[in-house]
């Protein structure tokens, strides 16, 4: 609905020296995130601006209530941030887009990605500003993107500029986070953006949507995702921690995919979302119905966690990472992404 920017000021980075973006994360591997013990009962969650159902079970304590522990919530900018703070041991489990955890997984932190927060589906779009004379994604070789770098956006952002015939290089893209993408848009910096609600329904109302991440995928096969990832350490010392939450998270996108017509902008659940998320109420259950929320069992199968390195989860970071790799953002890209991968925890809930 992810997913991610790095820096505070405009860019004019080209895509192929993205690694810069991320030049913190050539540290990951020396960051050894330090084991969590089961007795301490504390876990902190990182989270970002997706607007999704489990912020009203984030905003009234069901965790807390389902497992015993104390919870902190931390709220961060970007997947980047998210899978940065994992490494070093700040937080314990994180919402992160696909794309920085392929990249996280690339730089060998250890995490594993346990449950798929939603399928982006229409949620991420690429929108040229009115008045920018953008028509069509050919139309933007020479014009200016303002995209959060290494993230889901900017991934399918590529994607869809090659598929398009558009050479990356011919197009400035320049690194923002969402509330940076919104004051650049509204100053006229930029011509176009890539990105997700809130920012993105502000955006839609003086620009014209290009292309979405749904439509991406649908033309290349390359989906995007974001997902809840967990410190192995902490998964392995906590199981039953990671269990609950995962029973928390499942019956809140029921609770939403059972009744969509009560979640309406007067209602607690979506007045919840709205104050987590940074969002209008008014424009929350638009927003939502631009994800997929896969069912445990969904997730369970091989269109997402389970299968191996054959899962959709698997495939989708491997192309992810291919490409962030061609890219230049990365230098590695792992055999078998399953290797990040742990269903166990989606196949209890769907054995329930």
């Amino acid at each position: 609905m992810s997913h991610r920017a790095r820096q505070r000021v405009l860019s004019s980075q080209r895509p192929r020296v993205l690694a810069a973006a991320l030049a913190a994360t050539a540290l990951f591997a020396a960051f050894g995130a330090p084991r969590a013990h089961a007795e301490t009962r504390e876990v902190v969650i990182a989270y970002q601006d997706m607007v999704v159902p489990w912020r009203y079970a984030q905003a009234t304590g069901e965790v807390e209530k389902a497992t015993g522990y104390k919870v902190t919530f931390r709220k961060l900018a970007s997947g980047a941030d998210v899978i940065r703070a994992l490494a070093s041991g700040s937080v314990q489990l994180g919402e992160a887009g696909s794309s920085p955890i392929a990249a996280g997984l690339s730089q060998g932190v250890n995490l594993s990605l346990f449950w798929i927060l939603d399928n982006i589906n229409d949620a991420e779009a690429l929108v040229a500003r009115d008045g920018s004379g953008v028509t069509s994604i050919a139309g933007l070789k020479g014009k200016t993107i303002g995209v959060p770098f290494v993230s889901t956006s900017h991934f399918h952002a590529l994607v869809a500029l090659q598929n398009a015939g558009v050479n990356p290089a011919d197009v400035k893209i320049v690194n923002l986070r969402p509330p940076e993408v919104a004051a650049a848009w509204q100053r006229g910096n930029i011509d176009a953006t890539y990105i997700w609600d809130p920012v993105l329904a502000q955006v839609k109302k003086s620009g014209k949507v290009l292309i979405t991440s749904g439509q991406v995928a649908k033309a290349t096969g390359k989906a995007t995702f974001d997902g809840f990832v967990v410190d192995r350490g902490f998964a392995k010392d906590n199981g039953d921690f990671v269990a609950k939450f995962v029973q928390v998270l499942a019956a809140a996108d029921a609770d939403y995919s059972a009744h969509r017509a009560a979640w309406n902008a007067a209602s607690p659940q979506v007045q919840a979302v709205a104050k987590e998320s940074g969002a209008n109420p008014d424009e929350v259950p638009a927003s939502l119905a631009l994800y997929a929320f896969p069912t445990p069992a969904e997730q369970a199968s091989k269109t997402w966690l389970g299968g191996g390195a054959q899962s959709g989860a698997a495939q989708s970071l491997l192309a992810t990472a291919s490409f962030l790799k061609q890219q230049g953002t990365i230098q590695n890209v792992l055999p078998d992404y399953s290797v990040g991968i742990d269903p166990r925890y989606v196949q209890r809930a769907a054995a329930h």
